[in-house]
């Protein structure tokens, strides 16, 4: 994702147009080899060295922000170590004090070489070896232990990603509707919607189509950089839909005025993620092998279609069914959320779908300042990470067989 200053668009109306680029551009295909040259080269060298060599190419001043754009995605790229034989803030405070000491002492001239020879001694390294680790931890000090390679292609389909993303960091709320896809497609959709734990309503439209209502980050009273990361990431996702629109609502410049922006497949971004299908979050994956590795009365089944309701569709995480009697309760592992959001959920659930759901809300994931939140039955609130065995136990108490 581009940093703010680095964020091309232009301005129709009240509309936000963000500058792609054309990936078949000879011209900027050049300039991304260019950079891709001196990456390909990096392992080894400073962040400065690299910089340095870069002067020339990416340049300064307005006409330069592409440039400085795709080096900054090639720089993500890279990952960087602090090379120092000894703690650089060690060494530092050692050289202070022994530079200090030299200076106060009467009629002696500084001795650059000696001080970092003092220093050097007692810790068994070199003068030279003091000079290099010194300031190893400084960000342009630090060293490309690796970088991962990619085509100019590539890099320029990435730069305009990157470009949209930007864009939704500074939304307060985003609707996109999807169509024609298959079922696995729409769940794999669904499951990134939870996998970045972003809140979101889903409605089934007309025509095989969903329509996602999201939250932007400038909506939310706390962790807007946290959650405007998610909302970033989950971008790429929906590019692997083969038709879709966007609308967002963006709060824009110092001012913060009130934009539109809109993307559709029409616009030609590709997704520089890998399309992992049925990929599983972690913690979820943890719940369900969790569950499973005890008999607690209920059988869990992963993946259970969405739950149409009257008034749209809930994508539960879980279906559990109790085996001596076959009742079945849906299992939701909420993500960000707000007071109003699970007591708007909890509502929804209680009038159409009364003793079949629980809803699992983490206290790390809270996003409002309210001090308190009290929920009808059918909420589960945990610490850290929902136990099973609490799951079982609410289960089993909302579908009145406990």
């Amino acid at each position: 994702m581009l940093t703010g200053k680095l964020v091309r668009v232009r301005h129709a109306r009240s509309k936000l147009i963000p500058q792609y680029l054309d990936p078949a551009d000879r011209g900027w295909l050049g300039v991304a080899e260019q950079l891709l040259f001196a990456y390909r080269d990096s392992p080894g060298r400073t962040r400065g060295e690299i910089a340095a060599e870069l002067e020339d190419v990416v340049g300064q001043g307005p006409r330069s922000l592409v440039h400085q754009g795709l080096a900054e995605l090639l720089e993500d790229r890279c990952e960087f170590e602090v090379t120092a034989d000894h703690p650089p803030e060690e060494l530092r405070d050692a050289a202070f004090r022994a530079a200090v000491a030299h200076r106060q002492k009467v009629g002696a001239a500084f001795d650059r070489a000696a001080v970092l020879a003092e220093v050097a001694g007692p810790l068994s390294l070199t003068p030279e070896q003091i000079e290099q680790s010194l300031f190893a931890d400084l960000k342009d000090e630090r060293r490309v232990l690796s970088f991962d390679d990619c085509t100019p292609e590539f890099l320029l389909n990435r730069y305009n990603v990157a470009l949209a993303q930007a864009v939704l960091v500074r939304s307060t709320a985003m609707e996109c509707r999807v169509w024609g896809e298959t079922p696995a497609r729409f769940r794999q959709l669904f499951r990134a919607v939870k996998f970045h734990r972003l809140i979101c309503t889903i409605r089934e439209s007309s025509g095989n189509s969903y329509t996602l209502t999201l939250d932007g980050p400038l909506s939310l009273f706390s962790a807007t950089n946290k959650y405007g990361s998610q909302l970033a990431q989950f971008l790429p996702t929906l590019l692997h839909c083969k038709a879709y629109d966007l609308r967002a609502e963006v709060r824009w410049g110092t001012d913060r005025k009130e934009k539109q922006f809109a993307l559709s497949s029409t616009d030609g971004l590709r997704s520089h993620v890998a399309d992992f299908g049925t990929y599983t979050p972690p913690e979820v994956r943890m719940f369900a092998d969790s569950f499973g590795a005890k008999d607690r009365g209920w059988v869990l089944h992963e993946e259970p279609h969405p739950v149409v309701l009257p008034d749209g569709v809930w994508v539960p995480d879980f279906r559990l069914v109790h085996t001596a009697s076959g009742k079945e309760v849906y299992v939701e592992l909420y993500g960000y959320w707000r007071r109003g959001d699970v007591e708007t959920l909890h509502k929804r659930l209680a009038k159409h779908l009364p003793g079949k759901f629980v809803l699992c809300v983490g206290e790390q994931m809270r996003t409002d300042e309210a001090d308190t939140a009290a929920f009808g039955a059918g909420v589960y609130r945990y610490k850290r990470t929902p136990l099973p065995d609490e799951v079982a136990k609410l289960a089993t108490t909302v579908s009145g067989l406990g």
